[in-house]
């Protein structure tokens, strides 16, 4: 899960900031981006893909990760953003958001010298790599892919207590039988992506 960090380190490249994002085929909720940049050949043993995590070890791996991060950024992009610019243009916006809220545990900015990115490509001044699949070949992805994760659904799990009957909790957003449901006996709520409930209402 090393080896392309390993490379990138060899060639001479100082902070290597690994890049995912949450949440871009929810029917609610925001798109969330994680920015992580990780400590000089650091291994956290059972960081991998979030989708092969469970939640539980999520939230341990999530605490792992902030504690021996050397920074961290998050960048969100809400629903109505999404609905006037689109999924893909809102996605690049929240890597963006991360990127320039990377912040040390002392909260002082650290610009990277190199991004890896999963299967993305960013606009924007810094030397990127772009790897398909990243979550499952490289350990700065993964654990951005973690935070990221463990980062949205508390969000989510919140707003289940505020809009109630479309099982938030459960679903973070996501088009569930039950979600879909829901949306066509109560309707959508303002965290609702419009553009993306065309064919269910």
């Amino acid at each position: 899960m090393l080896k392309i960090e390993k490379e990138i380190w060899n060639e001479g490249y100082e902070y290597i900031a690994c890049i995912d994002e949450v949440g871009r085929g929810c029917l609610a909720g925001d798109v969330v981006a994680c920015a992580v940049i990780m400590p000089r050949d650091l291994i956290i043993e059972g960081v991998k893909d979030s989708k092969k995590v469970t939640p539980k070890n999520r939230e341990k791996l999530y605490d792992i990760i902030y504690k021996n991060a050397i920074a961290v950024g998050i960048g969100s992009v809400d629903n109505q953003t999404i609905d006037k610019i689109n999924i893909k243009k809102s996605t690049h916006l929240a890597m963006k958001k991360a990127i320039e809220n990377l912040k040390t545990k002392e909260g002082n900015y650290i610009r990277p010298d190199m991004l890896l990115i999963d299967a993305e490509k960013l606009d924007i001044d810094i030397e990127q790599r772009n790897i398909v699949k990243g979550d499952s070949k490289c350990h700065g992805i993964a654990a951005a892919s973690i935070i990221a994760k463990v980062y949205r659904d508390r969000i989510l799990i919140d707003l289940a207590n505020k809009y109630s009957g479309y099982a938030f909790e459960k679903n973070k957003g996501y088009g569930t039988k039950e979600h879909r449901e829901a949306l066509k006996k109560i309707g959508p709520t303002p965290i609702h992506r419009m553009t993306f409930l065309k064919n269910i209402l």
